[in-house]
Formats: structure tokens, sequence, C-alpha cells
């Protein structure tokens, strides 16, 4: 290396003045690469502050500021009256990167993971999580444009001017007092659940959640009875955990218990969503309903009741929830705020039964970090004005004439192709494509002319005998709807047609 008195010549940095990135974290980097790289070596003096800016065209201040990081990174060392050096402890051997012909003997090209993980990462990791801005017809995106953002800012601005330690601190593992005594509050007036505060467990979202139970009630293998097709998120939480998963079909009426009890009568959870079953719609029977409740109080298992969207339904009454009918005990609810307000948040709950209570809140304050308090002040106090309640009932009409309008365009547009049942609550609707059209090439011809559209397989662990589509109408807007049915229409007219052309 070129050496002059005021140090290493260091001529070689670039610096991109139109970066967005700052110019003393360029230089740093810059500075920092060398050194670990071993192009500026252990012990080399580096150039003055004012002479290294002068070699690079910067201010002083700026090269100050990047030796101060490199200072505090230990990764050069400042001498009274003998300059800055690349610190010794760089001269040590480090372990190098081997030649990639010797990689390849000494360790496999992935990493090996737990069973269960792995087993996992192969069935369902290859699936890519479906985009996260709206646009027909992304499933489980709730109506980002009409949620009521000013009430919330205030909200917001309120709580970050409150008191340092109600802000700052780690608050309660159990959940804000005000937010849980808000969500049992909320679950006995509108979901028919009676329940104390005490029962609630606020958690980083419904995932969460599922990871919490299945951490706290499994032992790997142990087996759990899983809707089939079902949700995707508690799938694969409880799958990650080492859960032994029986898939059970269900019907118009739900999860058919007895085909549980055939394929395993022992088991030691049961994962359901019976008020809009998760993806199908279908709302479980009461007869369903006691059966599931009689066939774990047998088994001595517990339920996981998945309640993601029953808030928005477009009849009359709310569909009902299964803890509302429970006298076993054995029923935990898990509801999130990741529909009715909005996934950002990642907050949601779990509901306890009374023997499970103690256990939680031991649990939850050795292991859970909990979720940061002015969220959880922030949406206790939402509930509390009543502008929860305002905004579900305008998102049950919002989403009632979005499902109209997706209903109105299909019959139009995709009549012959794709037939779309009508949803009675929720975020979705599914549909029976015609035979002979794959739902895998429907997605990917949907895809291409840039609409989502999920197949029944992403959410099933065994093939069903559903041939469809599910389609999320709660995101955009009426007019995108229509453009978008027109869209998927073109997609599916142009799988059919090659095959008329063939015949012909």
């Amino acid at each position: 290396m070129v050496k002059r008195a005021g140090g290493a010549l260091l001529l070689s940095i670039e610096i991109d003045h139109g970066s967005a990135r700052p110019v003393s974290t360029q230089l740093y980097m810059a500075l920092r690469e060398l050194m670990l790289s071993g192009a500026v070596a252990a012990g080399e003096r580096l150039p003055a502050t004012r002479t290294l800016a002068g070699d690079l065209g910067l201010s002083r201040t700026t090269v100050i500021h990047a030796f101060d990081r490199l200072i505090a990174e230990g990764l050069i060392e400042s001498r009274v009256g003998a300059g800055t050096y690349v610190a010794a402890a760089l001269g040590a051997e480090r372990p190098q990167r081997p030649p990639e012909a010797t990689r390849a003997a000494m360790i496999p090209r992935e990493p090996r993971l737990s069973r269960a993980m792995g087993w996992a990462a192969d069935r369902f990791g290859a699936r890519p999580r479906l985009p996260h801005t709206p646009r027909p017809f992304i499933t489980a995106l709730p109506a980002f444009d009409a949620f009521p953002m000013a009430q919330w800012a205030r909200l917001a601005a309120k709580h970050w001017r409150g008191a340092r330690d109600d802000v700052m601190g780690y608050g309660e593992p159990c959940g804000h007092p005000l937010l849980r005594r808000a969500i049992a509050a909320h679950l006995r007036a509108n979901r028919g659940i009676a329940c104390e505060a005490q029962q609630i467990f606020v958690v980083g979202g419904a995932q969460q959640a599922f990871h919490l139970i299945g951490s706290l009630l499994l032992d790997p293998g142990d087996k759990v009875w899983f809707e089939n097709p079902g949700a995707i998120g508690a799938r694969n939480s409880l799958l990650a955990g080492g859960a032994d998963l029986v898939p059970v079909p269900v019907d118009h009426e739900g999860l058919r218990v007895d085909e549980g009890l055939r394929r395993c009568r022992q088991f030691r959870l049961a994962f359901v969503t019976p008020s809009h079953q998760q993806p199908l719609g279908h709302v479980m029977s009461l007869e369903r309903r006691f059966a599931l409740l009689h066939a774990a109080e047998r088994a001595g298992a517990w339920i996981i009741e998945d309640d993601y969207d029953g808030e928005f339904f477009f009849g009359r009454r709310p569909l009902p929830t299964l803890k509302s009918v429970d006298r076993t005990g054995l029923v935990i609810y898990v509801g999130t705020f990741s529909k009715s307000l909005f996934p950002a948040l990642r907050l949601g709950f779990i509901l306890a039964p009374p023997d499970l209570v103690e256990t939680f809140a031991r649990v939850s304050a050795a292991f859970v970090q909990g979720v940061p308090s002015t969220v959880q002040a922030v949406v206790a106090e939402f509930i509390e004005e009543g502008h929860f309640a305002t905004h579900i009932r305008r998102m049950r009409r919002i989403y009632e004439e979005r499902h109209a309008a997706l209903c109105d365009a299909a019959a139009t547009e995709l009549a012959g192709l794709l037939d779309v049942v009508p949803a009675e609550s929720g975020l979705h609707a599914i549909s029976h494509l015609r035979p002979g059209i794959s739902e895998i090439a429907a997605t990917a011809a949907a895809e291409a002319r840039r609409i989502v559209v999920s197949p029944i397989a992403r959410f099933s662990i065994e093939p069903t005998e559903v041939n469809g589509l599910v389609l999320g109408f709660a995101g955009v807007r009426p007019p995108a709807i229509r453009a978008g049915v027109e869209a998927l229409a073109a997609a599916l007219q142009g799988l059919v047609r090659p095959r008329h052309a063939a015949a012909e």
C-alpha cells in the first residue's frame, strides 16, 4: 500500500453524494470494510482527519463522526500525540471462509432445522406470503381507506404525551389493565361470552397466541385435530411447535367430528373457526359444537376457537361463538385486532378458561415479552370512547357493499367460469371453478394480470374435493372490485380457449 507521513493513502474510497445514505455513514462503512478485509492492516496509522477530509473532498466534521463510530466499535484507537491507528486486535487470526469446493465437502448447503420446522418448511415454506398492499382479491386485509385515522391520531398523540414510565416502560406482561377490561366488556356485550378481565391475556397477534398455547399445552408429536382446509397462520404456528396435525374435513355444518374420532380418538388439542370457517365460510351447527365439546371432554383435550372476523356479519344477528355455549371450560378463545382495526398493530388476545388463568399468568410473566403499552392504551381508549363500536358498524355496511359488488360483477362476468358463493360475513368469499380449470393454473393466470387469488390448496394439509379460489373483497372499493372481476374473467377465459382450440 502506498504510504506517506500523514498515514495510509485511502483514495479508493468512493462517496456517492446523490445517495440517501448520509456521507458520514458511507465513509464509516468504507473504512470498516477496508480494516475488516485486511486492506488496511492492524496497527497501521490512519490519516489525520483534516488530511483525509482534504483527500476525499469532505468536511472534517464528517470524517470525525466516522472515526468516532469506529473508535466506539474498537476498530481504531487514538493515541495522544501520535495519531489514529487500526486496532491491534484486528491482527489476530480470524476464521476465514474456506474455498467453495472445501465448503461443499465440509458442511451441507442448507442449515439443519429441527424436525418439526424442517417438515413444516418442506411442506409449506415454499409458498410465498400474500402481498400486503390492497388490490383485488387479497385476503385478510381490512378497508384501510375507511379507517378513522383522525380519532386514532388524536388518541395516539395524547398517550405519547403521557407519563414516561407508562409510555417507555415494559408494561404489564399479561396486558394493559384498561385494555383487558375493555376487551372483556366487549366480549360480554357483543359476542355473548361470559368472562372477566383477568381471563384476558394480550399478545402480539393471533399467531403468537397459537404459538403460546401450543408451547403451553403440547409436547412434540401430540395429536391436534385441525380443520382441512384450515387457517394458514395457526397451522404453521402449531407445526413449528412440533404438533402432529390430524386433518379433519369440514362440510356445511363445520368440522366433521365423527371423522375426527375415526382418524384419532385420543387427541390433545382441536383447532376450529366455528363462526366463519376459514376459508370455506361455513358456520358450525349447534349439534357439531356439542359433539366437539363432548369429544374433547372424553379425550381430555383443549379446543382453540379462532374468532378472526366474527365482528363482520351481514345479517341481523352476530354469528355465535363456541365459547358462548361452552360449559366444559375447555375452549380457549383467540381474538385479533388485525381485521377489526389493522394488521400493523400486531395485537391479539387469549381468553383463557378458568382452569388455565393462573398458568397463563405465570407463563406470561416469565416468557412473554408483551405488546407496547402505548399501543394497548390507545386501543383501550378507542374502545372506551365508542370509536371501536362505531367503526365496526360502519365496516359491516362497507363490507356488505363490497361483497355485493363482487357477487354482482361475478354473476355477469364470470358465469360459466367461476361460481362465487355468497358469504354471510367476513372479508372474503369462496368460489368454485368450472370443471377442467386447475386452481393452481387459475392462480398463476390471475397473477399475470396483477390479480391475487388464493387456491384452496393453499389452506389444505391434504387434498380436498373443492377446486376453487378464495377472493378477498374487503380491502378495495367497488370500482376496483369490478375491474378485478373483469381481469379475472379474461385470465380464466385464456385457460379455456386453448382447450376449445385443441378440440376443434
